[in-house]
Parts: structure tokens; sequence; C-alpha cells
């Protein structure tokens, strides 16, 4: 049988309904499990498929879970090689980030677990990375794991080791640094806090040939080309404008008013989490616009008490006294996330919707209205029904927040709806992944020290979407009918 194509309009008219708008994602919350273990801080959790077990990394060791109800497998206590900041996992090998439990400023190094065993991994098991290991990721082929240096130093203007980015030979097991002094830069408003880069957080594109590294208190972004294995470029990642209508905020927690307005400031996006997704063969970047300071906050001051002038609605707004003049304003954060492409070039940007979301839902911490709102923090990408998902965690709410957004078009990404879990509060990391065809989003909480799993599911089409396909189908049978009819 021969069937001759179908018109484009008449193909428009069948399928448009169901390209106008993405279908929401349904959640549903299993578990939550507390940390028990004396010290603990749920911060970054990772997902082992050989063994269905998420591994929660936070300060003196890992929490080791069932997946599939949330029961502690095993505390791992990691205090013995120092203090970790991070896990990551790969065909049955777990990855710790560990700084240095004597001295920061010294060299960390990146521990290896089984996670069949829950032991030191066979064969050479600890690797001596830069200073401040605060975030590590393998490659998708697992033949790299790349760690973020981030080398904050103990004392302003004393030692500052340099940030860096370790890149692990996962054959061999050794690993090359890749430094960032005299690296050339593009773009615009490159902080210089008096301290030297700090590699924040890593993400590697899909061919694994190029990682792209936050420098977040710099508001820059670095380019490595794995090849070569040395960067390429800093780019610094501009500035937004809080004047404009769109990206409001609200800069007091003293008024007792709780209302998005135009401020007259500038903010750096500084962004934290990176996560990187292709579309059409071109990478684009998604990152949580949080903001940053020196961790004496010898870069920060009330506009009151800085010494500058501005706007008196601005007095309780925390600037940046090292790029800050008198009518010209710069404070920290975007109160955002934002997609880029690999140049730094901003696709998408959610404006003041996070803040807004999180107003309506009464959980905006006025407290933080001063400093950087909701602190947009953590990224994570998943696919769920055929459409590319980014949830977005938010570590400044009254409870723990996730915002979800259908990222499917780059320019044309759009908010979908927000998690927001009661028990838990200052999600620090997301991890999704699936179980037998199902998705599912585990939330580390870094203050109630919690983990919560969320199952994900992708609705079904609305009814009148239904109606509408259905409709366009029996047409394209009465033209193929017709068609036949005029033939015979």
């Amino acid at each position: 049988m021969h069937l001759k194509p179908i018109p484009a309009l008449l193909l428009g008219l069948v399928f448009s309904g169901a390209a106008q708008a993405a279908e929401p994602i349904t959640f549903n919350k299993l578990w939550t499990t507390p940390s028990v273990s004396a010290g603990f801080l749920a911060e970054i959790p990772a997902f082992d498929a050989s063994t269905n077990t998420v591994w929660v990394a936070g300060v003196t060791g890992v929490d080791v879970l069932n997946a599939l109800n949330g029961s502690l497998v095993q505390h791992i206590d990691t205090t013995a090689f120092g203090s970790i900041n991070s896990v990551a996992i790969n065909n049955g090998l777990a990855a710790f980030a560990m700084e240095s439990s004597t001295d920061r400023t010294l060299p960390g190094q990146v521990v290896l677990f089984d996670t069949a065993s829950l032991s030191l991994a066979s064969g050479v098991n600890q690797i001596t990375v830069g200073a401040l290991p605060d975030m590590l990721t393998f490659s998708a082929d697992g033949s790299m794991l790349l760690v973020a240096n981030e080398a904050t130093p103990t004392t302003y203007g004393a030692f500052d080791p340099a940030g860096s980015v370790s890149i692990i030979n996962m054959d061999t097991r050794t690993a090359t640094t890749a430094g960032l002094s005299g690296v050339a830069t593009a773009g615009s408003a490159i902080r210089s806090p008096g301290m030297d880069y700090e590699p924040e957080y890593i993400a590697i594109n899909a061919a694994g040939t190029q990682a792209y590294v936050t420098l977040q208190e710099a508001n820059a972004m670095g380019v490595l080309d794995l090849g070569t294995q040395q960067f390429t470029s800093v780019i610094g990642l501009g500035t937004k404008d809080f004047s404009l209508p769109g990206n409001e905020i609200d800069p007091s927690h003293k008024d007792g008013i709780v209302d998005l307005r135009s401020a007259d400031v500038q903010g750096f996006y500084q962004p934290d989490a990176i996560a990187a997704y292709e579309v059409d063969g071109q990478t684009y970047l998604v990152m949580a616009n949080e903001g940053d300071t020196r961790e004496d906050d010898g870069d920060k001051a009330r506009l009151k008490e800085s010494g500058l002038t501005g706007p008196s609605d601005l007095n309780q707004l925390n600037i940046s006294t090292a790029d800050s003049t008198s009518g010209d304003l710069y404070t920290f954060g975007a109160r955002s996330f934002t997609i880029r492409d690999t140049d730094g070039n901003i696709v998408f940007d959610s404006g003041n919707q996070l803040d807004t979301e999180a107003m309506a839902r009464g959980i905006y911490d006025d407290g933080r209205s001063d400093d950087k709102g909701v602190e947009p923090e953590g990224v994570e990408l998943m696919e769920i029904g055929g459409e590319m998902y980014a949830f977005i965690g938010l570590e400044r709410t009254t409870k723990a927040a996730v915002a979800i957004y259908n990222i499917t078009d780059p320019a044309n990404a759009s908010f979908v709806d927000m998690i927001v879990t009661d028990g838990d509060v200052a999600p620090e990391g997301l991890k999704a992944f699936t179980i037998g065809g199902i998705s599912y989003l585990v939330i580390a909480n870094e203050v109630t020290s919690t983990t919560s799993l969320y199952q994900l599911t992708a609705a079904v089409p609305e009814p009148e979407t239904w109606a509408m396909l259905l409709a366009g189908l029996g047409l394209v049978g009465f033209m193929a009918r017709r068609r036949k009819a005029q033939q015979a």
C-alpha cells in the first residue's frame, strides 16, 4: 500500500495542540531521612545504579541510603582523610573530595570507595589534588574525573593557594592540574575581590571535550579544553539590571514589606552550580546565580554603612565595596537562574520569577532580602517524557524549595512548578536518576541535615489536547477516504 504524504498544513492542525505548551511534571515525596551521625550535614547526594543506593556527603562522612525506602545502609566515617565536600559516582566507584584536616590551603585528595563493598577501592584509592577540592564530577564515559579546587585562603592578604581543576585519568588514577593564571579573558564584569580565581562547580559537554567551570566570586566562567588539559579563556558573565521590568527585587529586610520593586543597582550573576545539555548539536549551560562574597566579608557592606550614596530604599542592601561607587552600585547574585551558550551569552534568564513564586507560596524569607533573595544554588537536569527539565534548588526559603523549569527550548524556557518540602530547609545538592524507567530527584538539605526523595512523572496531555489530536486524526482519516473515493 502506498501512502500519500499528509499536507504540512494538515500536520500542523493535527499536532499543534501537543506542541503549544509543555505538559506539567507531577511529584510525590517518597521518604525523608534525617542524619543521625554527629557533625554530619547533608550536602551533596550521588546515586549508585549498581546497588540502588543514594550516597550523601557532609563534612564528617557519607550516609549510604537505600534509594527505595531511605533506610541507612551504612555511615562511612571519612574524618581520617580530612573534611569531605562532595561525592560523585560512576560504574560502582564513589569518589570523595577531601580537604586537608590540618590546613585547607594544603593540597587535598580524592579518595575512592567501592560501592558494593562500601570500603576503599582496590588499587590506587587516594589521589592528591589541589587545595580545598570542593566539587568533582566524572565524564560521561567515566574515563576522567574532574575536581574543582577552590583554594580559599585562610587569611586574606596572606597565603592564597592557586585555584585549579585537577583532571584525573581513571585508567592510571593519576592527576594533572589545570591552572588559571594568565588565561585570556573575555566578556565583562570580572571581579577582583582580593583573591585569585576559585573554581566552584564543573559541567562537561556531551562529547567530553570541554569543561565549563564557575568562578563564583569573580563572576566568571572558565573554559577548559580537556584535550590539551588547559584553560583557554575566562569569560566575565556581566551584570543584571534590577531596575528593568521583570528584574525587580526586594532590597530590604527591615521595612516589614515583602514586595518586588525596581532598584537602581546591578547584580553580579556569580553562579554556583552549573549543568550542561545539548540541543541540535549545541551545548547550553544552566547556571544557578547564587552570588557570593569573600569569606571574611571584606568586599561587602550595607549601603548605609559603606560611605557611598545611593537611593534611600537601598540602604539595607549589601553592596560590593570592591566594585561600587556613589550612584553606580553593585550587589551580589542575580536571584535567578540563567541559560547561556558556551561563549557566555545569555539565552534565557528567569528574571524575578524565583522570588515571585516563593512569595506566592508563602515561603519567601524576608530576612534574606538585603542579601541575595532566595539564593538559587543547586542545578540538576533530567529528561522526562521527551522533555528536558531543570531543577533549581533555592537555599534561602523558609521551607526547602526546588523550582522546575522546562528548558527543552533554551530560549523559551518556562516555569512548570515548585517543589516545597515540609520538614526540610536549605537544599544544598540535587541528584536526578532513574530506577526501572521511573524518574526520581533526591534533595540533600543542609540546615535540617535531611535527605528527601521525590518521584517525578510527566503528566498526560490535558483532555482538550487529546480531543484536538483525535479530531485531527479523524480529519486525516476523512481526507484519506475522500482521496480514495476521488481516485475510484
